[in-house]
This record gives C-alpha cells, structure tokens and sequence, in this order.
C-alpha cells in the first residue's frame, strides 16, 4: 500500500477570496485522500478568529491590533475591488446566487474532514491574540512544526 500524500498550505493574506481559495484546495485534497496541513500565519490567523468579542486581558497594542483585525472569516475583506467595504457583500452576494460554500462553511467542512489547522504561536504573540480568541478544535504550533509537515508535503502552498 503506498503512503498516503501530504498536503501543507501557509495561509498569510487575510483576503477573504484569498483564504477561501485556500480552503477550496484543502478540502479537495482532503476528499482526494490527502493529509491536509493549513497554517496560519499573519493576517491568515483572522480566518480562525471567533465572530464574537471575547473577554481577555490585553495590553494597549495588543487591543489595538484587535480592533483593527476583522473578528472572523466572515469579517474579512478581498483582495481586489474591495470598494470601501462594499465588495465583500457583492462577492457573498455572487456566491449565495451561485449555491457556492462561504468561507466559514468551507472552515467547517475541513474541521470535519480532520484538515489539520494550524494557528502561528508566534503571530499570535505577535498580535496579542490567545487560545480563546481562536475557534475550537484547532492546534498551535511554530514553524518548525509547519516544516515538518511541509517536508514530507506532495503539495505546498503559500496563499
């Protein structure tokens, strides 16, 4: 029997579009057998952020940071014809027209085909964020732990 294929993907832009199309390869690879890593990173972090306002103790910059980052993939802009904010609501818009999955379903979806998500502790350091700030049921690590999946990767991307 031959070892099962790896994919890794490195979620750095927080453009709504962008970590969608992430999500889109994750969980086709997923259903095409592969062992699938996401790692966020940086502004890709924002995609695992939970919707509401949690309660936890920050310092001045660190609460700075999460009032400018958008609280959720459902919150984040796309990475072209943003319009001020008018054009996330016309791409959902086009994708509810089309029956297509929005980025939290396609979240949920590659939670339950046990895609690995990954959140940067590092970056999470960074911005201020804790574990409590994030969605249930994903892991933390640093990059080396990212490496050591990508090493063995089939397919590795960077979005």
């Amino acid at each position: 029997m031959s070892e099962k294929k790896k994919t890794t993907i490195v979620l750095f832009s927080g453009d709504y579009d962008k970590a969608m199309a992430a999500y889109i390869i994750a969980n086709g690879a997923a259903a095409y057998d592969h062992e699938v890593t996401i790692f966020h990173t940086f502004w890709g972090l924002n995609a695992l952020r939970k919707d509401e306002d949690i309660m936890v103790k920050k310092g001045f910059l660190e609460k700075m940071f999460a009032k400018m980052m958008p609280r959720g993939a459902d919150k984040m802009g796309i990475s072209n014809m943003n319009f001020a904010g008018i054009g996330p609501k016309l791409i959902k818009n086009v994708i509810k027209k089309h029956n297509a999955m929005t980025l939290p379903q396609l979240i949920e979806m590659a939670q339950e085909q046990e895609i690995k998500l990954v959140a940067c502790t590092m970056t999470m350091d960074l911005f201020g964020l804790q574990q409590a700030e994030l969605l249930d049921h994903i892991e933390y690590a640093g990059v080396a732990a990212y490496l050591a999946d990508a090493e063995d990767g089939h397919v590795n991307l960077f979005i």
